[in-house]
């Protein structure tokens, strides 16, 4: 099987602020996560029984002969939903991964950001820097913007030299890092578990479908066609469900992580121009 990639950071990380009330802060996360999951597995359940089960597509009522590709794949046995579900649960991470994760990336270009911040650093112009950052819009910005605050409030500190300065400045953006970082990378745990789970979700019911396939095959007499073939069915439909899903996980999974990686450089390259800036500017 396919391996799915895991994002590294750079940048070190303190522990996350205390929550307000003793409440987890990601427990509002993981509710609705909850909830999800459950109107997937819900959904799922719905469309097997009401729309691939539906006596239309079948040529008989016990539904034993398939009229359609529909019918077909309601043979696949109980596994299909517990599939579908599955499938439903990706397209609706993938979507929630993909509106965040491109409002992270922003409307600028790191590259491009960072050197008109850059431009403006040199001329000692911070408040055009600062704009610079709100017309980014991205995580990169807010990290660059939280460390040019720090850096102007430096540039009329008396009190510090020009080492602890730096280090100040550098802290603050560590802490704005460690806000963003976790935004980015929350719910992607979710693609990279039905990476694995769907294939194997999708090879039990291959099993059971042969199962089924060689019991009808060892009955005495001539074999029973009808439950040769559903067995089949099942073994066939479950394996491409899985497969399917699980690809599709696979790919998103690391098209988002290849993405934060960017934003995630983007984030390093300017923590390094804040802090040579000021040791170059502000000796």
């Amino acid at each position: 099987m396919a391996e799915v990639k895991t994002t590294t950071t750079t940048a070190p990380r303190p522990a996350p602020k205390a929550a307000v009330a003793g409440k987890p802060k990601n427990s509002g996360s993981m509710l609705l996560n909850f909830i999800v999951v459950v109107a997937c597995i819900a959904i799922g359940q719905l469309i097997y029984y009401f729309v691939l089960g539906a006596p239309g597509n079948f040529n008989d009522a016990e539904r034993h002969s398939p009229k359609n590709v529909m019918g077909t794949m309601y043979l696949g046995g109980f596994v299909v939903p517990i599939l579908m579900a599955t499938l439903l649960t990706l397209i609706a991470f993938i979507i929630e991964r993909a509106l965040t994760i491109f409002k992270a990336k922003g409307s600028m270009n790191a590259g491009e950001f960072v050197r008109k911040v850059q431009y403006h650093l040199a001329n000692k112009n911070i408040d055009a820097a600062i704009a610079e950052c709100d017309k980014q819009r991205g995580s990169v910005g807010n990290v660059m913007k939280a460390g040019l605050i720090k850096y102007r409030e430096m540039t009329t500190n008396g009190e510090l030299d020009t080492e602890q300065k730096v280090l100040s400045i550098q802290k603050e953006i560590e802490e704005a890092t460690a806000l963003e970082l976790p935004m980015l990378e929350r719910n992607l745990v979710f693609l990279s578990t039905i990476a694995s789970a769907a294939t194997l979700m999708g090879l039990i019911g291959t099993v059971l479908g042969m199962i089924r396939s060689f019991q009808a095959m060892g009955q005495a007499g001539a074999p029973d066609a009808a439950a040769l073939a559903n067995g089949i069915s099942e073994a066939l439909i479950n394996t491409a469900l899985g497969i399917t899903t699980s690809l599709f996980a696979i790919i998103f999974y690391n098209f988002f992580t290849t993405i934060i990686d960017g934003i995630t450089f983007g984030i390093d390259e300017s923590g390094f121009t804040l802090t040579q800036s000021f040791a170059a500017n502000y000796k």
